[in-house]
């Protein structure tokens, strides 16, 4: 069995629960922030991304996250009702908190990074008031970004979301979305990543993810399959580890094990491919694909994001993914992914 089974007959494909802020992504490719003079203005954030990706995807989606009371926040908003994201449980937070900012550095096709405005962010000012059972419990599944953990009050109300999700037999996503300029200590980063990925039906993370979630629990020398093994003795059915360029493997519950490459594309940044390959991968989970399917898609998705200049503008419709591999397999051979 490598299916997971999502209840149906529920309003909402996936909420998505976490940072929405905007990203400034350097028009000046392959040089430094200090040499760059231009940027182009993006919705950003893991769990936002997502969302979009999923809803490019034609599946029902809706938000959990504070937006603030200024123009980024309106920004946000509005992108989120021109792609039919359900905004109904993004409060307006009018505290004075900001925006989060994030100015992307390109310096080369495999080398980025990012400088980040995350002071009084405002998405780590949900609160559990903002937390709606009934919202939750019409979705087939909750996603949560791991940055949402990493200070309170957003740390409890995600606790809460996941209680909630798990009360009403909504699968539970974990993101695990490592941010390390987020959190004050190896220690608390564990504590909290754990509480929710022992809740969590669906991990999803880089190899280092894991290895920063686990370091209060584990050493670092353990196989792939030994690490997913260790979420099974919880709730999870479901572990996929990614490696980057070497690809990613999926682990179940059953025991069962699948692998698959990257598709081989001319790269213009090295972020954001991950965000993609989340909403195909879960898309095609909701599809009932078998996993093996569902970790192409996703996949593609990552690799037609690397090679496009934004994040959440560029992510693709279904049609668009499946012409890609076409596309790449009529390219390089029907086992271009699929060792």
């Amino acid at each position: 069995m490598n299916k997971i089974k999502f209840e149906q007959n529920k309003e909402y494909d996936l909420i998505a629960l976490g940072r929405a802020a905007v990203d400034l992504n350097a028009n000046e490719l392959y040089t430094t922030l200090e040499e760059t003079e231009t940027f182009t203005k993006y919705v950003g954030g893991s769990p936002a991304n997502v969302a979009i990706g999923m809803a490019r995807l034609n599946k029902k989606t809706g938000f959990i996250g504070r937006v603030a009371d200024d123009q980024f926040g309106n920004y946000v908003l509005q992108y989120f009702e021109n792609e039919d994201i359900d905004i109904s449980n993004m409060p307006v937070d009018r505290s004075g908190a900001k925006t989060g900012l994030t100015f992307t550095e390109i310096k080369s096709k495999t080398e980025s990074s990012i400088l980040m405005y995350r002071n009084e962010a405002v998405d780590l000012k949900l609160c559990t008031d903002d937390i709606n059972e009934d919202y939750i419990k019409n979705s087939k599944a909750l996603l949560i970004s791991g940055t949402a953990l990493s200070a309170e009050p957003s740390r409890q109300a995600a606790l809460l979301a996941a209680e909630y999700a798990v009360k009403n037999n909504v699968k539970v996503i974990f993101d695990i979305d490592y941010r390390p300029y987020s959190w004050k200590s190896e220690a608390e980063t564990g504590i909290y990543y754990t509480k929710v990925a022992e809740k969590s039906d669906i991990i999803i993370g880089s190899r280092s993810e894991f290895n920063y979630m686990e370091k209060i629990i584990k050493e670092e020398d353990r196989t792939d399959k030994e690490v997913a093994e260790h979420w099974f003795s919880f709730n999870s059915k479901l572990v996929v580890i990614k490696h980057g360029k070497e690809g990613s493997t999926a682990y179940t519950l059953e025991g069962e094990s699948y692998d698959v490459k990257i598709f081989p594309v001319e790269m213009i940044k090295s972020f954001g491919g991950g965000d993609a390959y989340a909403s195909a991968f879960i898309y095609g989970l909701l599809e009932n694909w078998d996993i093996l399917d569902a970790l192409e898609f996703g996949s593609a998705s990552a690799s037609m994001l690397v090679s496009a200049h934004s994040c959440s503008d560029a992510m693709p419709t279904a049609d668009e993914i499946k012409e890609f591999i076409e596309e790449k397999k009529k390219e390089y051979g029907e086992r271009v992914v699929r060792d």
